[in-house]
């Protein structure tokens, strides 16, 4: 549990702090900029976790401010992290970014989300949709106070009852990204596959969702050949309204689903990969000048195209009139980036 919570700038001032349980005086946070400074120059990174004196600070950026938690107790460090994450993600869902500017300008609205989000330090309600439905920006000027939903108090505390579409609809997209490590050679190093699957929900009630996987593990477990068509996924994440008991004896992803657009489940495929697009460079120096000259080719099948390619080229930051000729698409210099 957290005894407070702050939003800072970067400098380390508080814009935001709540204390819920009086336990830490609130001038701690004044060691959490120095303590973060020096353990960034001894491990050469940020830490999210760091301890001093019995209080531990643990926290979280986003564009120029600064999520902290503090707590004396033996907290469970990954759930106060993820209701960091959570506050991250109700505070830019209210003001579309979360800079410091947006706090400034709607801290009576950010603390009552703190207020309703925790509980004498522990997490409680934090499904924006939900806290939407009774925490508005306009509240001051409704004429009817309005009163919380049945489901912050509801086992199903992520959807509202009593939904109801005239046309039940139900979209489901599977985005994935790759990482990959390539030497200059052209060999991969290393690659795997970031998935994510995202919904959206339109439909009347309470319904119950059922969604199979093409799983290895069940496969497996089943004595079924999978005829090298199962995937097996890591580093499974998914939505608090999956029954992950459901899961883990079946693999099927069993969920009453939030109204709205949601994602599901993250995951991870470890598998090799060759590049979709390979690009080959050539750096020449010549006197006064640097030419680069960069290949790129499509290594997918001729049925399969790909749009919105960009390609990011980094050139010397003092870079002078520079000039490009492209064969195929356009090139343009963007010194913010360094690159064109």
């Amino acid at each position: 549990m957290a005894s407070s919570v702050f939003l800072l700038d970067l400098k380390g001032k508080p814009l935001i702090a709540r204390d819920y349980r009086g336990d830490i005086p609130l001038t701690a946070i004044e060691r959490f900029m120095p303590l973060l400074q020096e353990r960034e120059d001894e491990e050469g990174t940020s830490l999210p976790v760091l301890t001093e004196n019995g209080v531990t600070y643990l926290h979280l950026r986003e564009k120029d401010v600064y999520l902290v938690a503090l707590t004396r107790k033996n907290a469970n460090a990954m759930t106060l992290l993820q209701f960091l994450h959570h506050l991250c993600k109700v505070l830019i869902e209210y003001f579309k970014a979360l800079e410091e500017e947006s706090i400034r300008d709607n801290f009576v609205i950010i603390y009552e989300l703190l207020d309703e989000m925790m509980d004498y330090g522990v997490p409680q309600i934090t499904e924006p949709k939900i806290l939407q439905e009774y925490i508005t920006q306009e509240s001051h000027i409704l004429e009817i106070v309005p009163r919380p939903p049945l489901a912050v108090t509801n086992a199903v505390s992520w959807r509202s009852e009593g939904i109801s579409y005239r046309k039940n609809e139900v979209f489901l997209d599977v985005v994935e990204s790759i990482n990959m490590l390539v030497n200059p050679a052209g060999n991969v190093l290393s690659s795997d596959i970031q998935g994510a699957v995202k919904m959206k929900v339109y439909l009347t009630g309470m319904p119950e969702l059922r969604l199979g996987l093409n799983d290895k593990v069940m496969f497996e477990s089943t004595g079924r050949s999978a005829k090298g068509k199962a995937v097996e996924m890591e580093d499974i994440r998914f939505h608090q309204c999956v029954r992950l008991s459901k899961f883990e004896s079946d693999r099927t992803i069993s969920f009453i689903p939030p109204d709205g657009e949601f994602e599901l489940m993250t995951y991870r495929l470890n598998t090799q990969l060759k590049p979709l697009i390979l690009c080959e460079s050539v750096i020449e120096t010549h006197r006064g000048r640097i030419e680069f000259m960069v290949k790129a080719k499509a290594q997918f099948k001729q049925r399969s195209t790909a749009s919105g390619v960009e390609i990011a080229v980094p050139v010397p930051s003092d870079a002078d009139s520079p000039k490009f000729k492209a064969t195929v698409g356009s090139v343009k210099y963007v010194p913010e980036r360094a690159a064109f």
